[in-house]
């Protein structure tokens, strides 16, 4: 623990954390606070009512282990922003990509009340750590005299194709979007067509947010990412050097909170016993499991979901399969009935339908694989656990996370998507994968064959460097000392 950790509460630095409301974007969010509080730093948790109860135990975890973490729940201003009232979360627009811009609008309503709140607090802040697409941070930060360093829950690689894309306007003037671009200046050749980047999230109402994210960036001090040098530091150094700021590099946070039952409930409540799973685990040979889990905001059409079932049950392997909930699909549980789905495949199959424990699944010994949507949580909290993945990206920064993972890394295996998916436009009648396909993908990535086991040697030691970068005197564990040392001494 550092020094000042032991000095006085003035003197404490206090950090101001405001993640997007989205699970992918909270979770690591939520690792962070955890580790700076580890570090001696005093921490508020920006968050609002709905989202403090899907963390209620990770919030009553920090209360009794004392940690200097303060939660505050402001309310969103819904009839503002036109959203139904309760819309706390990105899972929960109805419309996904359309509503996204008027979510992040209403988001901008909390810089009153933040900066009333900090004014009133006897540890006047240090510096403020946002999520990059909360630009209305910048503001608050101004107001103090503080800086303020960007947290975008992607990769490294991904980052920096993003600030490359957004520089060069790469984008502009293509004409075909299913034509590879080549993206100028990355430390390798990189092609990728307008289709698979980031852009493709885009949509109409987006152009002023993307426009104030821009400007808000571009006076940051920094930003942080959740990665760790041994895996990513090429890219690391080409973001300062394009950039000239700062970018630490301070994962994967997930394993600070490895261990802890409170972990598994730090996105939201698992929709299944821990300890049933675990069972069920223990049950199965080592490596010999399929987890397979698209994340919070992914949205696979029912036909496709179905095609998803019958190819892991064609596969013959044990398999963990994660449904959206029954009120979100309920096309799928009613094939699931008429199918007898669940009774066929008892023996060898666990649905959970709702919030899965992931970290904890994929750090079973049973794992032996992960379908997975990309998202940069997921990844990193396999390569943590040294299991080797089958990717299916959707949208956003995913087609470039299955790069770095497929192509860069070596331990993962693509699916064969080739354009994205738009949030919340989905066709119904839509299959982008069908099952023999997927199956010969999924017996590929499981096969224990010469390429297969190389693929998880290659998983395993990436696993174990991510362990070291973690650990007290590694890359990771020197980044947030720094980091809190840089914002101490400047609030001094």
């Amino acid at each position: 623990m550092n020094d000042f950790a032991h000095g006085s509460r003035s003197k404490q630095p206090h950090f101001v954390l405001v993640p997007l409301m989205a699970q992918g974007h909270t979770i690591p969010m939520i690792d962070l606070a955890h580790l700076l509080a580890s570090h001696g730093a005093l921490v508020t948790f920006v968050t609002t009512p709905l989202n403090a109860r899907r963390i209620e135990s990770v919030i009553q975890h920090a209360k009794e282990s004392q940690l200097p973490i303060e939660f505050l729940p402001f309310t969103f201003n819904y009839a503002e922003a036109g959203l139904p009232e309760g819309t706390e979360n990105l899972d929960m627009l109805r419309h996904g990509l359309q509503e996204f811009a008027a979510f992040l609008e209403m988001c901008f309503s909390n810089k009153d009340p933040l900066i009333s709140y900090l004014r009133e607090h006897e540890t006047p802040p240090s510096c403020v750590i946002s999520d990059l697409s909360q630009p209305w941070t910048g503001e608050v930060a101004r107001e103090f005299g503080i800086p303020r360093i960007g947290f975008l829950g992607m990769s490294a690689f991904a980052t920096l194709c993003w600030d490359i894309t957004i520089l060069h306007k790469i984008y502009d003037n293509v004409t075909d979007e299913n034509q590879p671009v080549p993206i100028p200046g990355f430390p390798h050749p990189l092609e990728i067509p307008k289709t698979k980047s980031i852009v493709s999230f885009y949509a109409p109402g987006l152009e002023k947010v993307r426009e104030k994210i821009a400007e808000e960036n571009s006076k940051s001090e920094g930003i942080i990412v959740n990665t760790f040098l041994e895996m990513e530091s090429l890219y690391i150094d080409s973001y300062e050097k394009l950039t000239r700021k700062k970018a630490w590099a301070v994962g994967p946070m997930c394993l600070y909170n490895k261990g802890l039952k409170q972990m598994l409930s730090r996105g939201n409540k698992a929709s299944i016993d821990e300890e049933r799973c675990i069972k069920w685990l223990d049950s199965m040979e080592k490596g010999s499991v399929m987890f397979v889990n698209f994340g919070s905001i992914a949205n696979i059409v029912p036909l496709q979901v179905m095609e998803i079932g019958l190819s892991i049950e064609a596969s013959r392997k044990p398999f963990i399969w994660v449904l959206k909930a029954a009120d979100k699909m309920p096309e799928i549980e009613q094939w699931l009935i008429e199918e007898n789905f669940e009774e066929r495949v008892k023996y060898r199959g666990l649905i959970i339908k709702g919030w899965a424990p992931q970290f904890m699944i994929l750090s079973h010994k049973a794992v032996g694989g992960f379908l997975t949507h990309c998202g940069w949580n997921s990844i990193i909290e396999s390569i943590c656990n040294g299991v080797p993945m089958l990717t299916w990206p959707q949208f956003g920064d995913q087609f470039l996370n299955e790069i770095l993972v497929a192509d860069v890394l070596k331990i993962g295996i693509k699916i064969g998507v080739e354009r994205s998916v738009v949030w919340g436009s989905e066709k119904s009648d839509e299959v982008m994968v069908k099952r023999d396909d997927m199956k010969r993908k999924v017996l590929e990535l499981m096969d224990e064959g010469k390429e297969g086991m190389e693929r998880r040697v290659r998983a395993r030691e990436l696993g174990d460097k991510a362990k070291a970068a973690m650990k007290e005197g590694g890359s990771s564990h020197k980044n947030i000392e720094l980091l809190i040392k840089v914002v101490q001494e400047r609030s001094n």
